[in-house]
């Protein structure tokens, strides 16, 4: 038997299956201790975070009261850290050739059926402009697993190509990375190409499942795939997002090895995720649902996003367009900071749609307006929409972001340059409409800016960008 010991570089040690188990049996067997849930929600005010034994067993409450107050504590705490701020980003798929043999995505090597594609250098351009002409300022790339057709070569080219691009008042100025898992070298040279997050889904924490579900390919390996973090950070990136696909495995058991996984990386190397992605299978070419009998209900998946909120509440949490737009609108207000929009999930299609017969997409979109009618509908619900880089090119990553969103600090940089950016949006992208309520939004949040010195700043900046200048950032 490993014992568990989040410091522990070995993936069987810092995720233990015997750990998990026992934390699942810890919270089923306390669920209806009031006191004892009480008393960990009472704690968790302090924004402190939680043990994983202790959010598995706020996830197991069953207590309609009890759950309520974990809901508002969830806000709460949301609200303490990140406020109303929504980030912005869109997904741009470079290429889905796979060598993988993952039961659960159309990539994998043996569907015949998927259109297989890869974006030249002169693709890419197009698509980054498309996405620019929407008024992104954030891409979080995606490929698959191919040493022949996707080395990181192409990765590191495709990352340059995108930072030199600048059409009208358009650039990318984040770009964060999901590729496969690693080596610590290839790590530092996504560090020297500039990237911000380094993103990898652990998709399942159950070592035996995810060898089934992953049974061919180098990402059967489950040990390399699990410790890639830990190389990504010796290679000297700050700032990683972890995640796992909901509905592979019995919830409750990647819950707990997700909250272990955060804690490991906090133990070991002094600095938690920085953002946690919370996927659901959903439908894709050559995917059916059904075959998954581990897919879970929205009610479940929102206490999910709660009790991480309130377990992780430094972390940035992630939902994609996955979810539709009335699972998203919940979950915004339970802990999620930053959502895609306007998303493709194809190769390709951002500059010209693809054509059905050429479908490449990875998985359905449920929500599927534009970013404009994204930003328009944050901006009715009292969101902030963000297209902020400045922590990253400001060097407030790794251990320096984190201090500060521990302590809320982090608020004072990024209320006025949530303002910044999205009025870069309003006077460059946004409908009329979008721009009006926008224009009022900011006039109204200026009045929650508290410091007078950084307010008078950030008005100066506004004035500055209604005349035409870009890109300030505190």
């Amino acid at each position: 038997m490993y014992k568990y010991d989040p410091k522990s570089l070995k993936a069987e040690e810092f995720i233990n299956h015997e750990e998990i188990l026992a934390s699942i049996e810890y919270a089923k067997a306390n669920k209806s201790n009031r006191e004892l849930i009480e008393s960990i929600i009472e704690r968790a005010k302090d924004c402190k975070g939680l043990t994983h034994r202790e959010a598995a067993l706020l996830l197991e409450c069953d207590q309609q009261d009890l759950n309520e107050k974990m809901f508002g504590l969830a806000k709460e705490i949301k609200q303490k850290i990140y406020g109303n701020r929504i980030v912005m980003f869109a997904p741009l798929y470079l290429s889905n050739y796979c060598v993988n043999g993952c039961v659960y995505c159309p990539y994998h090597l043996k569907n015949k059926h998927i259109a297989r594609k890869k974006l030249t250098q002169e693709e890419i351009k197009k698509e980054v402009i498309a996405l620019q002409d929407m008024g992104h300022k954030r891409l979080a790339l995606e490929t698959g697993e191919d040493p022949i057709n996707n080395p990181i070569e192409y990765v590191l080219e495709s990352i340059k190509t995108i930072y030199g691009i600048k059409h009208k008042n358009g650039d990318i100025r984040r770009v964060n990375v999901n590729i496969a898992a690693t080596t610590v070298e290839n790590y530092r040279k996504l560090k020297e190409a500039g990237i911000g997050t380094y993103i990898l889904f652990q998709e399942t924490y159950n070592k035996a499942n995810y060898e089934l579900l992953h049974p061919t390919g180098p990402k059967h390996d489950y040990c390399y795939h699990t410790e890639a973090m830990d190389r990504a950070m010796e290679g000297g990136i700050d700032d990683v997002g972890i995640g796992v696909l909901f509905g592979l495995e019995m919830y409750r058991y990647d819950f707990v090895g997700l909250l272990m996984h955060a804690e490991h990386l906090e133990a070991a190397q002094g600095v938690g995720p920085h953002t946690i992605s919370v996927p659901r299978i959903c439908p894709a070419d050559d995917i059916d649902t059904d075959d998954f009998s581990n897919a879970i209900s929205d009610e479940i998946f929102h206490k999910i996003v709660a009790v991480i909120r309130i377990a992780v509440p430094y972390t940035g949490m992630i939902i994609s367009t996955r979810e539709s737009q009335k699972s998203r609108e919940k979950v915004l207000e339970l802990g999620v900071s930053q959502i895609s929009g306007g998303s493709k999930t194809s190769v390709g299609g951002y500059a010209e749609p693809e054509p059905e017969e050429d479908n490449s997409a990875q998985f359905d979109v449920s929500d599927t307006r534009t970013l404009d009618q994204v930003v328009n509908w944050l901006l009715d619900g009292g969101f902030i929409p963000s297209f902020c880089t400045a922590c990253y090119r400001e060097g407030r990553t790794g251990d320096r972001f984190m201090s500060l969103a521990k302590t809320g600090q982090i608020a004072n940089c990024c209320q006025p340059n949530a303002l910044l950016t999205l009025n870069e949006y309003l006077d460059d992208y946004a409908s009329e409409d979008t721009r009006k309520k926008g224009k009022a939004l900011i006039e109204r949040e200026l009045e929650n800016i508290t410091n007078p010195k950084a307010k008078e700043t950030c008005i100066k900046y506004l004035n500055a960008i209604d005349e035409g200048k870009r890109d300030f950032r505190f």
